[in-house]
């Protein structure tokens, strides 16, 4: 038997355990039901459920959930398109997200797929002070993906 105060009150029967917690006007909850004998304590049991989810819930506030942003290139950007999305990929990463690279190829493009790669490799080597690649670029299909981690 714990005591309000955390104080250690010795075994008595529940009946006793349960009588000396009425007289503190208290609730008597079993702490560890499965030791021999059973550990109860006398608290204040919905002020400690209470805590209980306000620490849950300050938890989860500090926790930061990974997204997943999609950048879509095609072998053939122009200059400034490239610039532009590579602006956007920096501050995805500085906000701590993974952003996955697709890049497509069309028709005949699918015979200089060396453009593709090269594509590729130009960006991660553009991102090296923000972010990494997760793992080189892939080929599925008629795309080209690429995952890119933050620093």
């Amino acid at each position: 038997m714990i005591g309000a105060e955390g104080e250690q009150l010795g075994v008595m029967t529940p009946q006793a355990a349960l009588a000396k917690a009425r007289e503190t006007d208290l609730d008597l909850v079993e702490v560890a039901p499965t030791s021999r004998p059973p550990v109860c304590r006398i608290m204040d049991y919905s002020k400690f459920k209470y805590d209980q989810e306000k620490k849950e819930k300050e938890a989860r506030k500090r926790q930061h959930i990974i997204k997943i942003k999609e950048v879509r290139y095609k072998p053939t950007i122009e200059e400034h398109d490239y610039r532009t999305k590579l602006t956007h990929i920096k501050d995805f990463l500085q906000k701590g997200n993974k952003v996955k690279i697709s890049l497509r190829f069309r028709g005949r493009e699918m015979a200089h797929q060396e453009t593709g790669r090269a594509l590729m490799q130009r960006v991660i080597n553009d991102i090296t002070g923000v972010g990494e690649a997760e793992k080189p670029p892939s080929k599925e299909g008629h795309f080209l993906n690429m995952v890119l981690n933050p620093k």
